[in-house]
């Protein structure tokens, strides 16, 4: 494996440091706090960059045509460039907003994003914190984006974004319930919420053999909870007036995209974990096998991005408690039925 040595290295020079110079004993946790947060934000400003640039090349591709082409060999350092022109736009904030509530809204949308990746088994080892409840946790720290959201809409001080704030929560509650009853049947037939037990029980065989109903209720439902088409009514841009973000500018309106982008390759990373067999592969590295099984899903939810047209709202709330919750409601009691009878 390649994560886990560096992380062990790393982690053992600064014990020989603290050693070495008497500091106190404290000063290690906080190292260690210090440089994984180092290491998961840098991962994710390169991982927004390429998934950006991949965004456009395959939504141009399909569409027949070149995409990015200029900035950089195939316009690789096209997203480079945006990211530069937000640094330098104007931060406008508009008079009638809670000032306080508005600033902090889009730090509230991304924050759950890097503390989620917290759990995120990235190979053998390779996972800051494998926690005996990683899936609940997972969930419950993902939730919060929705008071980013809300918070975002109601600050602004403006009808408009109030009312993008409402509708944005009540599809991102709404595709929580059978996002999460989804997991329950993994959870139920690895006998662990613990992430690294969960890839350990497909030793032999992906649970998506065994749950595939499951399967496409959670890419269903993460596909909204990440606001990708065809459920993106949070962001709208077709319509004169987009949603909870319309007051944002500059850099804080990027806060909010560097979210979902960063939230899409976190719930493709979550599926690979539960469905996929997480690292596990033969003759490469794990490391490689769990980013090639998250970046097939990535792939898979832009190819929807570009096929099929956005819902209504109704259309869209419909779909979550008529039709989903019910799927994840058979299959958590097919699931059941199956482990006490077998």
């Amino acid at each position: 494996m390649i994560i886990h040595p560096v992380l062990s290295w790393l982690n053992e020079w600064w014990q020989g440091v603290v050693a070495t110079y008497g500091l106190p004993s404290c000063f290690v946790p906080a190292a260690q706090m210090v440089v994984h947060a180092i290491l998961i934000g840098g991962f994710i400003a390169v991982l927004v960059l390429f998934l950006i640039w991949l965004t456009r090349k395959v939504s141009a591709h399909i569409q027949q045509r070149f995409g990015p082409m200029r900035v950089g060999w195939h316009g690789s350092v096209q997203t480079v460039a945006d990211a530069l022109k937000l640094m330098q736009k104007e931060d406008t904030t508009p008079r009638s907003c809670d000032r306080p509530v508005f600033n902090i809204a889009p730090f509230l949308a991304f924050a759950p994003t890097i503390v989620a990746f917290v759990v995120i088994p990235f190979g053998d080892g390779a996972i800051i914190r494998d926690l005996n409840i990683g899936v609940l946790f997972l969930f419950a720290i993902t939730t919060i984006n929705v008071i980013g959201v809300i918070s975002g809409g109601w600050a602004s001080g403006s009808k408009y974004s109030l009312l993008g704030g409402f509708r944005s929560a009540a599809q991102l509650v709404s595709y929580e319930v059978p996002l999460v009853l989804s997991a329950l049947g993994v959870i139920m037939l690895a006998g662990s919420m613990k992430m690294g037990a969960i890839v350990d029980a497909q030793s032999r065989i992906w649970f998506v053999a065994y749950q595939p109903l499951a399967f496409v209720i959670y890419i269903i439902a993460a596909t909204a909870e990440v606001n990708r088409t065809p459920f993106d009514i949070p962001e709208a841009e077709q319509e004169i007036v987009a949603g909870f973000n319309v007051e944002y500018s500059g850099m804080k309106f990027a806060m909010f995209f560097l979210a979902e982008f960063a939230n899409m390759f976190l719930i493709a990373a979550i599926a690979a974990t539960l469905f996929l067999g997480g690292w596990r592969g033969p003759w490469l590295p794990g490391e490689f096998w769990f980013l090639a099984k998250s970046f097939a899903i990535v792939l898979l939810l832009m190819f929807f991005r570009w096929t099929y047209p956005r819902l209504r709202v109704d259309q869209l709330m419909s779909f979550a408690w008529k039709f989903l919750l019910p799927l994840a409601f058979l299959n958590l009691i097919i699931t059941g039925l199956i482990l006490v009878l077998i």
